[in-house]
Formats: C-alpha cells, sequence, structure tokens
C-alpha cells in the first residue's frame, strides 16, 4: 500500500492542478464576457469582432458540443445532450478533467482519513461522475428558466413582425438582434441555419434538441404544421404566447407553494453531513473505536442510499408536470 510520504505528495500534487484549472477556468470566463459585454447577445458580440456568419455559426456549435454540422461530437448522447442544453460554453475536456481532478483529490483525501478503497472509490465517483451531471443539471435548470421567461417575448417580436408584412426568417433574425441571451443566440443560430440551407421546421426542432423547453415544444410543432397545412402563423403564435404565460405564472405559483417542502428536504440532506464534521472536529476520537468494525462501511452506504431515494421521493413531490 502507499507511504504517507507519497500520499502527501499526491494529495499537494491534485490541490495545485484543480487550483491551476480553476483559476484558468475563471479567466477564460471573465475574458470572454469582457469582450462580449457591448453587444446585445454572445452571437452579436462573436459578429461585431469580425468573425463572418459562417465561421461564427461554425464556432458556436463547436462550443456548445456539437461539430460544424450541428451533430453532436461525443459518443454518449445523454451526456452530450445534457452538455448541449446546460448552455455551457468551451472544451468539454477541460470541462470533464477538472472533475476528474477533484473526485482523484476526494478520493486520496478520504482514504487518508477513512482508509478504505470502497469508501475512497464511491468519493472519486461522486466527484468525477456524479457531481459534473448534477452541475450541468443544474445550469441547464437555470437556463431553461431563463429562456422560458424570455419566450413569450420573443413570441411577441416575431407575431408584432409577421403582422408587419414580413416573411418568418426575417421575424426570427429580429429576435436574434433584440434579445439577449440564453434566447437571442438560440434564435441567432436558427436565423444562420437558415441561411445556409436548412428548412424553417429542421432548423426550430434543431433549436428544440438545443434548449429541451417543453413550452418550445408548442412553438415547434405549430410552426411546422402551419408550415404544412397552412393558415394565419401571427394568430397561432399570439395565442401561444398568452398559453405560455399564463403556464408560467402558475409555474411560479407552485414554486412558492412547494418552497416549504424544498428547503425541507435541503435541511434534512445536509444536516447529517454537517453534524458530522461537527462531531469530527469538537472529538476526533469519536469516530475511530468503530470505523474497523466490518459493519460501519456497509452501514454507512446503505444510509446513504436510503437518503438518496427519501431526496428522489421528497423532490417528486415538489416537482409538478402540468
Amino acid at each position: 500500500m502507499f507511504d504517507g510520504q507519497f500520499i502527501t505528495y499526491a494529495v499537494y500534487f491534485f490541490v495545485v492542478t484543480t487550483v491551476i484549472l480553476t483559476v484558468e477556468a475563471g479567466y477564460v470566463a471573465v475574458s470572454a464576457r469582457r469582450g462580449h459585454r457591448g453587444a446585445v447577445n454572445y452571437r452579436l458580440g462573436r459578429l461585431a469582432g469580425g468573425a463572418d456568419v459562417e465561421s461564427a455559426l461554425a464556432s458556436l456549435r463547436k462550443e456548445r458540443g456539437l461539430d460544424e454540422s450541428g451533430n453532436y461530437r461525443y459518443p454518449i448522447i445523454f451526456l452530450n445532450r445534457l452538455y448541449l442544453q446546460s448552455g455551457r460554453r468551451g472544451s468539454g475536456s477541460t470541462f470533464l478533467w477538472i472533475f476528474f481532478t477533484v473526485g482523484s483529490g476526494a478520493a486520496i483525501v478520504v482514504f487518508m482519513f477513512v482508509g478504505s478503497i470502497l469508501v475512497a472509490s464511491i468519493a472519486f465517483a461522486a466527484g468525477a461522475l456524479g457531481l459534473p451531471v448534477l452541475v450541468l443539471m443544474r445550469r441547464r435548470a437555470r437556463r431553461m428558466a431563463r429562456f422560458a421567461r424570455q419566450l413569450p417575448d420573443a413570441i411577441d417580436i416575431v407575431v408584432r413582425s409577421l403582422k408587419a408584412g414580413h416573411p418568418t426568417p426575417v421575424s426570427i433574425a429580429l429576435v436574434a438582434r433584440e434579445m439577449p441571451d440564453p434566447i437571442g443566440t438560440e434564435f441567432g443560430i436558427v436565423s444562420d441555419e437558415m441561411t445556409y440551407g436548412l428548412e424553417l421546421d429542421m432548423a426550430m426542432r434543431n433549436l428544440l434538441e438545443r434548449v429541451g423547453l417543453d413550452d418550445l415544444r408548442l412553438i415547434v410543432v405549430s410552426m411546422g404544421i402551419q408550415a404544412s397545412t397552412g393558415g394565419n402563423l401571427a394568430e397561432i403564435l399570439a395565442n401561444l404566447s398568452q398559453v405560455i404565460r399564463d403556464r408560467f405564472r402558475m409555474r411560479q405559483k407552485i414554486n412558492a407553494l412547494s418552497a416549504e417542502g424544498r428547503w425541507s428536504a435541503i435541511i434534512l440532506s445536509v444536516f447529517p453531513f454537517f453534524l458530522f464534521t461537527v462531531i469530527w472536529l469538537i472529538s476526533p476520537g469519536y469516530y475511530g473505536d468503530v470505523l474497523d468494525q466490518p459493519i460501519v462501511i456497509p452501514a454507512l452506504v446503505l444510509m446513504l442510499l436510503w437518503m438518496t431515494f427519501g431526496d428522489f421521493i421528497m423532490y417528486r413531490m415538489v416537482h409538478f408536470d402540468f
């Protein structure tokens, strides 16, 4: 097994690597925001920087985990779709490497304190595999919420443009020029895709794949039906805008009514770990006499699984589909 000096140097190595990668990621993010701060949205900032439309479209796709044709770049479609819908820009491999380093450092620290390969492996899996998924899911939920708030206003812009006599591609391009992120850049990609040969129906389906919002599905289906059967698209979109606003208000009311349940779930989940840490700091030897017992580690694993199941039940109780 590893000696103490090797483990100490390994911990130092992973800590320094994590700090360097974190600082680098922060510098890249701040530099990118500073360069596009004056533009309405990220896509317009790229175009204002001198990039042509075709290269900007290819770059936007590549930053979101797609290839130049708009197809998924990575073999695991679930993770690629999650990365795409989270709205994160940058290299996916760098993102995974950061969490791999975090997971490795967590595994080494846990092994130093606990001395169990099984617990260290669980810590590595949680840090290197589970944590990136949770981060991306959180980013996706926040991005969907922002997109849902902007969607009715974007539809109203399209409706007014259609009533003024503009064709649908021009109306979509107007949203891309007037709206901030995330909806401005997403509609800009739709406009660019139609410029380079995609039909409206396919470009809107690509938008739905990039965003994943259920309310947007109503718009995509309605525009697809209208393109094949005809009809007053402005009137259809105006009615859908009102429906989406009503759904958004209802969702806000549900979130307010279920706030107590959500915070109860958070407190009940965090409190055992907080209590464990406090007892460990006050009396470091409190757990030392029982950690060597063969039943302790399986009991802890079973407790974590049971807590996870309870959190899932509480999550389903306070989240409603309507």
